[in-house]
Protein backbone atom coordinates (compact mmCIF):
# COMPACT_ATOMS: atom_id res chain seq x y z
CA UNK A 1 0.00 0.00 0.00
CA UNK A 2 1.33 3.35 -0.74
CA UNK A 3 0.11 6.76 1.37
CA UNK A 4 0.46 9.86 -0.03
CA UNK A 5 0.80 12.70 2.23
CA UNK A 6 0.58 16.60 1.65
CA UNK A 7 0.08 19.74 3.59
CA UNK A 8 -2.05 22.89 3.46
CA UNK A 9 -2.45 26.09 5.53
CA UNK A 10 -5.72 27.94 6.12
CA UNK A 11 -6.86 30.87 8.22
CA UNK A 12 -8.58 30.03 10.95
CA UNK A 13 -11.99 31.65 9.25
CA UNK A 14 -11.39 29.73 6.22
CA UNK A 15 -10.14 26.10 8.16
CA UNK A 16 -13.74 24.69 8.59
CA UNK A 17 -14.58 25.60 5.10
CA UNK A 18 -11.64 23.78 3.70
CA UNK A 19 -12.58 20.52 6.18
CA UNK A 20 -15.93 20.62 4.28
CA UNK A 21 -14.60 20.56 0.93
CA UNK A 22 -12.40 17.62 2.05
CA UNK A 23 -15.25 15.65 3.42
CA UNK A 24 -17.85 15.70 0.55
CA UNK A 25 -16.18 16.83 -3.08
CA UNK A 26 -12.51 15.74 -2.00
CA UNK A 27 -14.35 12.10 -0.60
CA UNK A 28 -16.72 12.05 -3.25
CA UNK A 29 -13.98 11.97 -6.16
CA UNK A 30 -11.73 9.59 -3.99
CA UNK A 31 -14.26 7.18 -3.73
CA UNK A 32 -13.75 6.43 -7.90
CA UNK A 33 -10.33 6.26 -8.34
CA UNK A 34 -9.44 2.63 -8.48
CA UNK A 35 -7.12 1.51 -5.70
CA UNK A 36 -8.20 3.80 -3.34
CA UNK A 37 -7.91 2.65 0.33
CA UNK A 38 -8.93 5.74 2.25
CA UNK A 39 -7.85 8.85 3.40
CA UNK A 40 -7.30 10.86 7.13
CA UNK A 41 -7.03 14.49 7.41
CA UNK A 42 -5.27 15.81 10.24
CA UNK A 43 -5.32 19.17 11.81
CA UNK A 44 -3.15 20.98 13.59
CA UNK A 45 -3.04 25.02 14.79
CA UNK A 46 -0.57 26.35 13.68
CA UNK A 47 0.24 30.14 15.06
CA UNK A 48 -2.70 31.90 12.89
CA UNK A 49 -3.26 29.26 10.63
CA UNK A 50 -4.48 25.94 10.97
CA UNK A 51 -1.86 23.37 9.07
CA UNK A 52 -3.97 20.41 7.47
CA UNK A 53 -2.23 17.24 6.43
CA UNK A 54 -3.92 14.64 3.96
CA UNK A 55 -2.87 11.14 4.43
CA UNK A 56 -4.36 9.08 1.21
CA UNK A 57 -3.64 5.65 0.12
CA UNK A 58 -3.86 3.57 -2.63
CA UNK A 59 -3.14 -0.05 -3.64
CA UNK A 60 -0.26 0.98 -5.85
CA UNK A 61 1.90 3.23 -7.66
CA UNK A 62 0.10 2.91 -10.57
CA UNK A 63 -3.28 3.77 -8.51
CA UNK A 64 -1.42 6.94 -7.31
CA UNK A 65 -0.99 8.17 -11.45
CA UNK A 66 -4.14 7.32 -11.91
CA UNK A 67 -5.06 9.93 -9.08
CA UNK A 68 -2.35 12.25 -9.44
CA UNK A 69 -1.73 12.33 -13.40
CA UNK A 70 1.74 11.69 -15.13
CA UNK A 71 3.48 13.65 -12.34
CA UNK A 72 2.41 11.88 -9.18
CA UNK A 73 4.77 13.90 -7.14
CA UNK A 74 2.33 17.12 -8.32
CA UNK A 75 -0.26 18.01 -5.48
CA UNK A 76 -3.73 18.08 -6.80
CA UNK A 77 -5.79 21.01 -5.22
CA UNK A 78 -9.00 22.08 -6.92
CA UNK A 79 -10.04 25.32 -7.48
CA UNK A 80 -12.27 25.13 -4.57
CA UNK A 81 -9.37 24.08 -1.97
CA UNK A 82 -7.16 27.27 -3.60
CA UNK A 83 -9.87 29.61 -2.11
CA UNK A 84 -9.91 28.60 1.16
CA UNK A 85 -5.95 27.84 1.83
CA UNK A 86 -3.49 30.36 2.18
CA UNK A 87 -0.84 28.10 1.20
CA UNK A 88 0.49 24.54 0.52
CA UNK A 89 2.79 22.56 -0.21
CA UNK A 90 3.10 22.03 -4.58
CA UNK A 91 4.14 18.79 -4.29
CA UNK A 92 3.77 15.68 -2.00
CA UNK A 93 5.11 12.64 -0.92
CA UNK A 94 4.84 8.78 -1.08
CA UNK A 95 6.03 6.08 1.14
CA UNK A 96 5.17 2.15 1.44
CA UNK A 97 2.60 1.58 4.44
CA UNK A 98 5.16 -1.17 5.60
CA UNK A 99 2.94 -1.62 9.38
CA UNK A 100 -0.77 -1.49 9.51
CA UNK A 101 -1.92 -1.54 12.73
CA UNK A 102 -5.76 -2.43 13.43
CA UNK A 103 -7.36 -1.45 16.70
Amino acid sequence: MIARTWRGWASAATANDYQHHYETEVAEHLQHVPGFCGARLLRHHDGDEVMFTSITFFTSTEDVRTFAGEDPEQAVVEETARRTLTRWDERVTHHDVTVDLPR
